[in-house]
């Protein structure tokens, strides 16, 4: 089994190398959001089941080095020499100081926020800390959050009116039919946040 889940295969060496360069710094290991289906689970990827069941995964959170070549996922075989919750802490504690902001869109009123463009920005959403912005700036206790594709995501309070709900949810389905910017899509629902924690899922499948 090789060391990563990534189209450039790499040797044992050089996934040494890599983690050599974690350790220096060098490379950071970071969450990574992907689809249930992610070819990765059966290629033997380390990751956490975020929506849905071992069973039944709908979105699970794959972990693995940002290098400047590619993104090397860690597999079941890196737990042989490496501590699995240490993983899990490093990545989430980097994902913590990857800085993104949001924006508001004159286009929906200033009442929709947008924070993307960014490698982690839809990772994002799994940061309590930056989902209590959003609660903030929209003065919402209950929000909605897409985030279709990997650099994406949008967010909304579930009290807004029906037109910018409808608007929000047609915003969505654009960018998880887009497939223009080459950006991996994650899942076509949306996500229920209160006290910047995920609640709950709507699911969009038609």
């Amino acid at each position: 089994m090789s060391n990563t889940i990534s189209g450039n295969e790499k040797t044992k060496e050089e996934i040494e190398k890599i983690a050599t360069q974690k350790r220096s710094g060098n490379h950071k290991i970071y969450p990574i959001l992907k689809p249930g289906n992610w070819g990765g689970l059966r290629a033997g990827a380390v990751s956490s089941t975020l929506i849905g069941d071992n069973e039944n995964p709908q979105v699970v959170v794959g972990y693995g080095y940002d290098t400047p070549e590619n993104f090397v996922f860690l597999t079941n075989q890196d737990l042989k020499t490496m501590d699995g919750n240490q993983i899990i802490a490093d990545s989430f504690k980097n994902l913590e100081e990857f800085v993104t902001d949001f924006e508001y869109s004159e286009a929906f009123e200033n009442k929709l926020l947008t924070s993307s463009g960014r490698d982690f920005s839809s990772e994002r959403i799994l940061s309590v800390n930056h989902m209590l912005k959003a609660h903030k700036m929209l003065e919402s206790e209950e929000l909605l959050v897409t985030i279709p594709r990997r650099t994406c995501m949008m967010v909304i309070s579930r009290d807004a009116e029906n037109k910018l709900l409808n608007a929000f949810v047609n915003f969505h389905q654009q960018a998880w039919e887009d497939d223009s910017y080459g950006n991996a899509p994650i899942a076509n629902m949306l996500y229920v946040v209160k006290e910047g924690n995920i609640v709950g899922t709507i699911p969009l499948n038609k």
